[in-house]
């Protein structure tokens, strides 16, 4: 009996969902983590040092750690992307990558523009997607509702803003959230064709097309 066709090779790699405020990454992001193909995820849960807020859960919200055991993993090199923020620190350990390896599952990342620079740098095999939503009006909705910002903070996310749509050609694919199940089932779509690119295993392939060429050479019909 012949062995399996399936290509024995690791299909999984992180992906990362960017984009600025407004853009619906966290229901996207949620949306996958609960559908009907969840097992195919595993949402990567940041590190950081500040305190956690209340209703926050230690290891799922994030992982809440003192900064000299933040700065250990850093020296070490167990992060895969790391920043600080108004004094405090936050970022991605490695081990959560190591982790949806091993249940062959895709890490799915939600962060910045700067923290998908460094995770692209240490894991080429990531999936960039950047979510952007139709028309500007929506971030500056999305930021002012909050309504607990000065106009100076305001300002400053707005900037911010701004600098990330100046990164989207940095990404592999761009995805205009307007109708979110359309913007869903195109994440998807992005996952299953990057799942059979050819370049993530070229040796893969050539040998599962050696065993498929054998296959019909045993089978070959006599005309």
């Amino acid at each position: 009996m012949n062995e399996s066709p399936v290509p024995p090779y690791d299909r999984t790699f992180p992906v990362i969902l960017a984009g600025p405020s407004g853009a619906g990454k966290t229901t996207v992001r949620d949306a996958l983590l609960g559908g009907p193909d969840a097992d195919r995820y595993r949402f990567s849960v940041s590190m950081t040092t500040r305190d956690p807020r209340p209703g926050e859960r230690p290891d799922v919200d994030y992982a809440f750690v003192d900064r000299d055991r933040f700065l250990a993993l850093v020296e070490a090199g167990g992060m895969l992307e790391h920043a600080e923020v108004h004094g405090e620190l936050y970022g991605t350990p490695s081990a959560n990558l190591d982790a949806a390896r091993e249940r062959g599952a895709h890490l799915l990342l939600d962060i910045d523009v700067q923290g998908a620079r460094q995770v692209r740098a240490v894991a080429p095999e990531v999936v960039t997607i950047f979510l952007v939503p139709p028309e500007a009006a929506r971030i500056v909705d999305r930021l002012e509702r909050r309504g607990s910002e000065t106009p100076e903070q305001l300002a400053r996310r707005l900037s911010s803003a701004r600098a990330e749509l100046e990164a989207a050609p940095e990404f592999d694919y761009l995805i205009v959230n307007d109708v979110l199940d359309e913007a869903i089932a195109r994440v998807r779509a992005v996952v299953d064709a990057e799942e059979g690119r050819v370049a993530r295993s070229r040796e893969a392939t050539s040998t599962f097309a050696s065993r498929m060429i054998a296959d019909l050479d045993d089978g070959r019909p006599r005309w």
